[in-house]
């Protein structure tokens, strides 16, 4: 007996050891992402630096070479985190693609309205949008590149129910996309009216979500 729990002991104490390490390296990586959104929000993707980002943390700069091993990787580890598509989303993909499944119109009318959501609620993402759009960069080519093999999947459950119609769904789904990113930018930077509709305010938000409902319903209406 005496044996066992002495053995127990050690265990314990070895898992001690080991995990104390542990939390204070994931405690630190996660400081010095965290401190990626907010060099965003306060100095914009110019000053998207080391020296800038371990002020911001309170770190060594030579953390991030230890956990990352470059500022292009720690960079990207936030912004995977902020993607909408790799972040919210993705339990909900992975459900999805899991099951193999044809999407249905509720499936893709969730997908969209999240997006939105995520969009018009992060302003960290929406800096990101910004640059994305305004900068050629490697870090953002490959995360959109992530993005659309990840839309591929999904194309493949969803297309299929598509084929005997004349719809493309391909293009009415970038046009929605890209009608939300757009709209939600502009209601956040802009602040103005788009058709009228004011989007920061709850009523016209729903509109557009109801309207991005009924065009889904529609495309699958005539896959019927």
């Amino acid at each position: 007996m005496a044996k066992t729990s002495k053995t127990t002991t050690d265990t314990e104490k070895t898992r001690k050891i080991t995990s104390g390490p542990l939390r204070e390296k994931a405690r630190t990586m996660n400081k010095l992402i965290m401190a990626v959104g907010k060099v965003i929000q306060k100095q914009g993707y110019a000053g998207l630096n080391i020296a800038n980002i371990c002020k911001e943390a309170g770190l060594d700069r030579r953390l991030v070479y230890t956990y990352f091993g470059s500022l292009d990787n720690l960079v990207e580890t936030y912004i995977n985190q902020k993607d909408y598509w790799k972040s919210d989303a993705r339990e909900h993909i992975s459900s999805l693609l899991e099951k193999e499944a044809a999407l249905c119109s509720k499936d893709i009318t969730q997908l969209l309205q999240g997006q939105f959501d995520a969009v018009l609620k992060d302003k960290a993402l929406q800096k990101i949008i910004h640059w994305e759009l305004g900068e050629k960069n490697k870090v953002l080519r490959k995360l959109s590149d992530g993005r659309e093999r990840l839309g591929e999947e999904l194309f493949n459950l969803c297309e299929p129910a598509f084929e005997n119609t004349d719809l493309d769904i391909r293009a009415i789904l970038a046009l929605q996309i890209g009608g939300l990113y757009y709209l939600s930018l502009h209601a956040k930077s802009n602040g103005s009216l788009f058709c009228g509709i004011d989007i920061n305010q709850s009523d016209g938000k729903e509109r557009i979500s109801k309207a991005l409902e009924k065009v889904v319903e529609l495309c699958y209406q005539e896959t019927e």
